[in-house]
């Protein structure tokens, strides 16, 4: 669908030509392109701007249907977003008009002072994911993705980098794997079926799949997974995901917290958005997509992906606020408050992968607190490290791939606020504020000498209305990062 192409624009047919137009510079070394750039400026409404678009029609020039400029803006605000955004934009440009095939000039990397391959990548990514269409649930499909969407580049550069355009299609594929996932009604991935269409997804990649029922949850004494479980008709599950090449000796646990629907429990949420609370197993969805995607690009390290599922539910059988539950590590955990019940769940399966697989580093990903969301509105995730390095990998990569993390600190006398009077820990912190560090550091009290970080996705796991290249609804949040900051660790 995503291809890398030479073409005479003179001989050569087009139906769509796309051409990206900086403001106040020159980004295209080609004569032909930059002649229809000139004919472009000429006129008064399109001068590049970011916002700018104009189409020409049957241009004599060149061999294309319709030519279309879109306005990147000035050269010194030009970045990857910048690019990726474009991008997208102009893909649902063509999508809204009903077009099937489309040719996207590539401008010069060095003009644009980016690497060729940050370039391309970014280009990519937009064109991909601006293409992508959550219409499962209706019967009139106005809309279909454009069907061929081809890069203009030189002859070379098509040889040059051509593993890299099936190596960005490969991670795309997995963001949209888990934006669907994210997307879909609670009603159609209860914690069986969820659990169900990860191993489905999961064995025709070879991954070793493990999959923990209620009954060995039980046995095997994931007090907390089973107390933020009570409450729902719907069984628990863990799903335990392994990646496992030949000779890699270095072990990377990924944890992600999976409640398909959270009401809150007994502390039952306000009525306003709570349908978005499908979305609460989006660190589940990255982390399981990320191991898919891992293991189609046949990834040198040994990664494990630890995916808790649970459905969070008031009734009769549900843990009560001042319940004292055992979790997996033996600790003693007071239910403060059984809205807070991510890091329930989230503690068992740390535990559970430190004991197991004694990972040399461990990353939890969830859509934890409304405090971050305060703290850095919807498009930032959280971050939490003891360890300087591995913080600012993962903010690296999120600039990389503009899944932004902001790290936020972990201060030793906040441990005091998740104190209790009658049980080793209190899930909820005695004070309203501060809360995205308090539950990092709660977490924190379950990794022991594990190299370990925690990202808070609250925010930017799921979105109200569509951006550039993302619809409205989940965004797959964390696998681009993840599958960048795999290359660091």
């Amino acid at each position: 669908m995503i291809h890398l192409k030479s073409v005479d624009l003179k001989k050569e047919k087009v139906a769509s030509l796309v051409i990206p137009v900086c403001e106040d510079k020159t980004v295209f070394d080609d004569e032909i392109i930059m002649s229809l750039i000139r004919k472009a400026k000429k006129f008064k409404e399109f001068k590049g701007d970011k916002n700018d678009e104009v189409t020409f029609y049957d241009l004599a020039e060149v061999k294309a249907e319709r030519v279309i400029f879109i306005g990147l803006g000035k050269l010194e605000k030009i970045d990857r977003e910048a690019m990726r955004a474009a991008t997208g934009k102009a893909v649902k440009a063509l999508i809204k008009k009903k077009l099937s095939n489309v040719l996207i000039a590539v401008p010069v990397a060095k003009k644009i002072n980016m690497e060729m391959t940050s370039l391309l990548e970014a280009m990519l990514e937009g064109a991909y994911l601006g293409n992508h269409i959550f219409d499962r649930y209706k019967n009139e499909k106005k809309h279909t993705p454009v069907k061929k969407i081809d890069f203009l580049v030189k002859p070379d550069e098509t040889r040059k980098y051509g593993r890299l355009s099936s190596r960005v299609y490969t991670i795309c594929q997995g963001t949209i794997l888990a934006r669907e996932w994210v997307s879909m009604p609670s009603n159609d991935k209860r914690p069986e079926r969820f659990a169900r269409s990860i191993v489905a997804l999961a064995k025709k990649e070879n991954l070793k799949v493990t999959v923990l029922g209620e009954k060995e949850l039980k046995q095997k004494k994931f007090g907390a997974i089973m107390a933020v479980a009570a409450g729902s008709r719907s069984k628990p599950r863990m799903v335990i995901l392994e990646h496992n090449p030949k000779g890699s000796k270095k072990a990377v646990a990924l944890v992600g917290k999976g409640v398909t629907f959270d009401s809150g429990g007994i502390n039952l949420k306000p009525s306003a958005g709570m349908e978005e609370m499908k979305s609460d197993m989006s660190g589940a969805a990255a982390v399981a997509a990320t191991l898919i995607t891992a293991a189609k690009l046949k990834s040198g390290f040994r990664v494990i992906g630890i995916l808790p599922i649970v459905e969070n539910m008031p009734s009769g059988n549900a843990s009560r606020p001042g319940d004292i539950i055992k979790t997996y590590d033996g600790k003693t955990v007071e239910i403060g408050n059984t809205d807070a019940e991510g890091r329930l769940i989230l503690i068992d399966a740390i535990s559970y992968g430190i004991k197991k697989y004694k990972p040399r580093t461990l990353i939890d990903m969830a859509t934890l607190t409304g405090a971050c969301v305060v703290a850095l509105g919807e498009k930032i995730a959280g971050t939490f490290s003891f360890d300087d390095k591995l913080a600012e990998d993962i903010i690296l990569s999120g600039r990389n791939t503009h899944e932004r993390c902001w790290r936020l600190p972990l201060t030793e006398d906040y441990k005091e606020l998740f104190k209790s009077d009658f049980a080793d820990l209190n899930n909820m912190s005695s004070t309203r504020y501060g809360g995205a560090i308090t539950a990092a550091l709660f977490l924190s009290e379950f990794v022991k000498d594990t190299r370990w970080a925690h990202i808070d996705i609250a925010g930017p796991a799921y979105a109200k209305k569509e951006s550039s290249y993302c619809g409205a609804g989940g965004t797959g949040f964390g696998v681009r990062l993840l599958c960048d900051l795999l290359d660091k660790l």
